[in-house]
């Protein structure tokens, strides 16, 4: 069952004794009465993206700083003309598909990126990279469902604010990290209203997120690279038996 906008707005001002330090089931930070609808919450986009180095091919930029009367042209994309002139020679170099900008998510490695701030007057993002933002807002949730999704407006400019890993979990405490991306070169600004945040009910014993040991995320106040995905043995564990 999800909850209404005026019933999200009622369990932030309830005290719960079994959450820790007697917090509310629902904790946002900060919280503007204009941006609580019929049964959510808007999100804003905080000021700083992060994109994965190996994704950025050597002299391209992987945002521009939105100028209003410039005459954008495809060229802007690289650091200077020597970069654009090895382009027109071996595009191939350059192009998103070559394996050489893959990434590997089972890599335990640390995942190295580029911090990109976006200024007042908005940065450009490109079609071609994955972008790490987050949320304005810090958010907890006790004994609830929570989820994020793009506004609809958001959707009909084509970008995407999450990459299956809009669900959060009951006990999640911090901002949320985004994964955004662009069908077309376009603008975005920071604190514009990004995405919408949602609870729904459960059944069943809890298992709460800020207290599982495997959780990765619980806490994260910036933009938080991946963690490495897991790869079970379970040929060796049938083996054991």
């Amino acid at each position: 069952m999800q909850l209404t906008g005026p019933e999200i707005k009622r369990l932030m001002q309830l005290q719960n004794p079994c959450n820790p330090d007697g917090k509310p089931n629902i904790v946002i930070e900060p919280f503007c009465e204009e941006c609580l609808g019929s049964n959510s919450y808007d999100l804003h986009l905080g000021p700083t993206l992060k994109v994965y180095r190996k994704a950025i091919p050597v002299g391209m930029k992987p945002a521009l700083p939105y100028k209003k009367d410039h005459v954008y042209k495809l060229q802007d994309w690289f650091i200077n003309p020597e970069a654009w002139s090895e382009y027109l020679k071996t595009p191939w170099i350059f192009d998103a598909e070559n394996p050489r900008y893959m990434l590997d998510p089972c890599d335990k490695k640390p995942k190295e990126t580029v911090t990109i701030e976006i200024p007042k007057t908005g940065l450009i993002l490109s079609p071609r990279y994955g972008y790490l933002g987050n949320t304005v807002e810090y958010t907890e949730t006790f004994n609830l469902f929570p989820y994020i999704d793009g506004k609809s407006s958001v959707g009909r400019n084509f970008i995407s604010v999450h990459e299956t890993a809009g669900r959060g979990d009951d006990g999640f405490c911090g901002n949320w990290t985004l994964e955004i991306t662009v069908k077309h070169p376009t603008i975005v600004y920071p604190n514009m209203r990004i995405a919408q945040i949602y609870y729904e009910k459960f059944e069943g014993d809890r298992k709460p997120y800020h207290k599982n040991s495997a959780s990765h995320y619980c806490g994260q106040r910036e933009p938080t690279v991946a963690a490495p995905i897991a790869i079970d043995n379970f040929v060796s564990q049938q083996k054991q038996r």
